[in-house]
């Protein structure tokens, strides 16, 4: 069976300014694009059974860029929605609401209509990843490459591990880096995390 190849996208002006970014559709700032270009190296030789990308065209951007073709786009790889907190970082949220975690909390619905979700919110979404994920997995045609962002890819991770979504806390990843699910005695196992060029 194939591993599971987990890719967050390169930086934008937000992802380096540390502003919560969902439905903000950033493109890449130019050292994202050369994060992006980096990551070729490290797809290169793979087979992969299915390519998924978040819909949002810095996932998109950065899946073209690394030199992959034919991903398929999937909505439930949409970042975690953060409704009224989009756009603020975590310090200037504090300010407001001093114990706020995102990971236990959440985030609450804006006013132009977002939503907002927890954890348990996002976990059920990756959730249907995984199912998808899975059944291209067992045809043992290659590895499932997913292109997405930091947050969801962190709950993805807990979930495949087999824990609770917001444990996925326990996962920093950084932009333009590379994370491989694989498997030992069938038991699911993280094999690589935060894996990049050295010289990106």
């Amino acid at each position: 069976m194939g591993d599971l190849l987990l890719v967050r996208h390169g930086e934008t002006e937000w992802s380096r300014s540390g502003q919560h970014t969902s439905r903000t559709d950033l493109p890449l700032t130019e050292h994202g694009e050369e994060q992006a270009k980096s990551l070729a190296p490290l797809l290169a030789g793979r087979s992969f059974a299915l390519v998924l990308t978040s819909p949002l065209a810095r996932a998109v951007r950065t899946a073209e860029l690394a030199g992959v073709t034919g991903p398929l786009p999937d909505a439930d790889l949409h970042e975690w929605d953060y409704g009224a907190y989009e756009g603020i970082t975590t310090p200037d949220i504090h300010r407001s609401r001093p114990g706020w975690d995102l990971w236990t909390d959440g985030t609450p619905a804006s006013g132009d209509g977002s939503p907002g979700e927890s954890a348990a919110d996002v976990g059920r979404r990756v959730d249907r990843v995984l199912a998808r994920a899975d059944a291209a997995l067992a045809e043992d045609a290659g590895d499932v490459l997913l292109f997405a962002h930091g947050h969801v890819l962190r709950v993805l991770t807990a979930r495949r591990l087999g824990l609770p979504p917001a444990e996925g806390r326990l996962f920093q990843l950084s932009t333009a880096t590379v994370g491989r699910l694989s498997t030992e005695h069938g038991r699911p196992v993280v094999a690589e995390w935060n894996i990049r060029p050295r010289s990106a």
